[in-house]
């Protein structure tokens, strides 16, 4: 029994391509960066020799992360009106009460 084929260009369809690794995903692959001679004696001060990568990549990782953040709160603004402060510092205050609570117990 013959199957039957499909005609045009699905015969020659491309896979969809993978879509880029998310931040701390994929391969770890070298690059090259510039940086005060500063700022490098503080990363290996730090870090030492060893752990300068592993360092570097979690300051960008929660760079990104806060990068991505400040744009959910532009576009919630953008939507809903900027955030009442004292809303923010009334929950704030609960925050930090049950804080203190918790601590006393």
């Amino acid at each position: 029994m013959a199957t039957p084929t499909s005609s045009g260009s699905d015969s020659n369809h491309e896979p969809e391509p993978e879509p880029d690794p998310a931040p701390g995903e994929g391969p770890v692959r070298p690059v090259s960066v510039s940086l005060h001679e500063g700022t490098i004696a503080a990363l290996k001060a730090r870090t030492g020799k060893r752990g300068m990568s592993a360092y570097v990549e979690a300051l960008i990782q929660r760079q990104l992360e806060r990068d991505r953040l400040r744009e959910l709160i532009e576009a919630a603004e953008t939507e809903h009106g900027p955030v009442d402060q004292a809303a923010v510092e009334a929950k704030r205050a609960l925050l930090r009460g049950a804080a203190a609570d918790s601590d006393a117990a």
